[in-house]
């Protein structure tokens, strides 16, 4: 379950909040309660963001300016689509594998974005839209000339800006979702110490691995 309380139906008062939960949901379920939404996403995502109707207004409100966007829909969800990989989200990573199908895309070009790099199906300029990708999120917005100059030489400035806008704002609800553990980054800490066998006691792993010397 998510870190964060969920509101439900009814303590909303929020019309926008409201539209969603019964777009998203149906009008006569408590999304609190009775999780589930058309993807196979728990919803858990819009029932926490509800804590702050301004919060949520603001995130909604970034939904629609990607989907109003002049920049190439298959370029938009590549950066997305790797950001949520790159930042170890399953739920961004999961939904916008979904969004690419949605738009056509081949099962090859969708399961080739963690190997990008060694994949040879994707153009110049979407091999170039991952490598930024990368740049943004894994480098911290270190990215090569090269790299630029390969974006420069198909999109205007514009759609580069909302290229890098919205790749950002979905590295900021990949880490969200995964500090707050929403939708399918609900999952434990995978890097823990695994317990010794019975007996080993404070054994010195040092002196095994140097045969002792």
């Amino acid at each position: 379950m998510p870190r964060l309380r969920e509101i439900p139906r009814a303590e909303v008062t929020d019309e926008r909040i409201l539209f969603f939960y019964d777009h998203l949901f149906a009008p006569d379920r408590d999304p609190a309660v009775d999780h589930g939404t058309a993807t196979g996403s728990p919803g858990d995502w819009w029932t926490v963001f509800a804590q702050d109707p301004d919060v949520f207004r603001h995130a909604v409100r970034g939904f629609a300016l990607y989907r109003n966007a002049s920049l190439d829909p298959v370029l938009r969800e590549l950066g997305q689509c790797r950001a949520g990989w790159a930042r170890g989200s399953q739920f961004v990573f999961s939904q916008h594998c979904k969004q690419m199908r949605a738009l056509g895309m081949s099962e090859d070009r969708i399961q080739s974005i963690p190997h990008w790099q060694t994949a040879d199906c994707y153009s110049e300029l979407e091999r170039a839209v991952l490598a930024y990708t990368d740049g943004l999120v894994l480098d911290g917005g270190r990215v090569p000339d090269r790299v630029f100059e390969i974006l420069q030489k198909h999109l205007s400035d514009k759609e580069i800006l909302q290229l890098t806008y919205i790749t950002c704002m979905y590295e900021m609800h990949a880490t969200m979702a995964r500090a707050l553990r929403l939708e399918f980054d609900d999952r434990p800490e995978p890097i823990v110490e695994v317990d010794a066998p019975e007996g080993y006691g404070n054994r010195d792993i040092a002196e095994d691995l140097t045969g002792g010397s």
